[in-house]
């Protein structure tokens, strides 16, 4: 959805021109969902999308997977101009700033849960922390849309997420050992019916949990700034704008930190999960 209060300002306005009934259920909706065509802020027209079916499945190109395209061609060519520059003895431009980021998830999330192994997960961390943040922040720029905001996207994260917890620890027991690690040691015979079903539900609910959380709220600060900005339109006194406009703002601007925090927080559960599935007894 476009996180931009004046595109969605700009749109609910016009919408009340055309003489219709006025619902903000709709306008939530339109903007947090999923579509076959991208918004042109401030103007009437849409980019229409491809639909693409192949024996009979759904392969149709959506606002969402776009989105996702260009955070990674956004990625591609930020790393790139920074892998340029690495040459040189003294970091700056975007070289600096990527290793102010890389080396603090290096040093203080996959070195501290994972250990002397951290390194070998390090690609798979930074790509997922740059690449969610990277979703996040599109969702905020008039036009765009957020892609984490998609449960879809959120539960193929953390599937894969769920592959690389389990692939780390075959990698480091093998598979009959690493199965074996789900149950805690040193347990008596007659808790083992109890505790088996939990901990195997428990092997499900981590990434379930990380799917839900990234999701929720990634999508609730949107509907929180459509929400204000359409009692402008609802209520239609000037009060009302004088107080949700300065209150929009504010949660604008805190979605910027928020698109920070989830990506962090994901990077850091995953960093913990695979420490946990190679360290065991810790």
């Amino acid at each position: 959805m476009s996180g931009a209060p004046a595109a969605v300002a700009a749109e609910t306005a016009a919408r009340g021109e055309g003489g219709g009934a006025f619902n903000v259920t709709d306008l939530i909706m339109t903007h947090i969902t999923d579509g076959h065509e991208i918004e042109i802020p401030f103007t009437h027209m849409a980019i229409h999308l491809p639909r693409i079916h192949v024996l009979g499945y759904d392969l149709s190109i959506t606002r969402h997977v776009v989105m996702m395209w260009i955070a990674c061609i956004i990625l591609f060519v930020v790393a790139r101009h920074a892998a340029t520059r690495a040459s040189r003895a003294v970091p700056s431009g975007w070289r600096a700033l990527f290793e102010v980021f890389i080396k603090y998830i290096r040093d203080e999330i996959a070195r501290k849960s994972i250990g002397h192994e951290a390194d070998r997960y390090l690609p798979y961390l930074l790509t997922c922390f740059f690449f969610i943040w990277t979703c996040n922040l599109l969702g905020l720029i008039p036009g765009m849309s957020t892609a984490t905001s998609n449960i879809g996207v959120t539960a193929t994260l953390a599937a894969l997420a769920f592959v690389m917890i389990h692939l780390a620890g075959i990698r480091q027991f093998g598979v009959v050992h690493h199965l074996k690690n789900v149950m805690p040691g040193g347990l008596p015979l007659w808790l083992y019916p109890i505790m088996l079903p939990v901990e195997i539900l428990g092997l499900f609910t981590k990434p379930f949990a990380l799917c839900i959380r990234l999701f929720a709220n990634m999508t609730a600060g949107h509907v929180v700034i459509i929400g204000l900005i359409s009692l402008i339109f609802i209520l239609k006194t000037a009060w009302v704008a004088a107080v949700s406009v300065p209150f929009t703002l504010f949660i604008y601007v805190l979605e910027l930190l928020v698109c920070f925090i989830q990506a962090y927080i994901f990077t850091t559960l995953v960093s913990t999960f695979i420490g946990m599935s190679v360290h065991p007894a810790h």
